[in-house]
């Protein structure tokens, strides 16, 4: 399925190490979150991450897709740590906050 975002938006990353029991860390060395931003609001369209399992990747969607990645990080943290119970629990949220990083270096802006 071909995907097509609106113009508005941008491709972002964050990246974290995980810890050496993860098989990421076997397979990627590090974990790398990739965002799709709406520019102009923050709106998180899409995301995927270098994830094994494919359920893994759904549910971290499912707690990531239409939040904002300006206004709703302490939300998402706080959803990451309640209900996202896997070894990369941290490295996600480390790179959730690295792509945050990114996104305000090129768009500065007040939060």
């Amino acid at each position: 399925m071909d995907k097509h975002y609106p113009s508005d938006s941008i491709f972002v990353t964050g990246v974290a190490k995980v810890s050496r029991e993860d098989v990421i860390n076997t397979l990627y060395g590090t974990f790398t979150l990739s965002l799709v931003i709406q520019r102009n609001t923050g709106l998180i369209l899409h995301c995927s991450a270098n994830m094994i399992m494919a359920d893994t990747i759904a549910f971290l969607q499912d707690i990531l897709i239409g939040k904002n990645l300006l206004k709703d990080m302490d939300r998402m943290v706080e959803e990451l740590r309640s209900r996202f119970l896997a070894l990369s629990q941290k490295a996600v949220i480390a790179a959730l906050k690295d792509a945050q990083n990114h996104f305000l270096t090129v768009y500065p802006r007040e939060m």
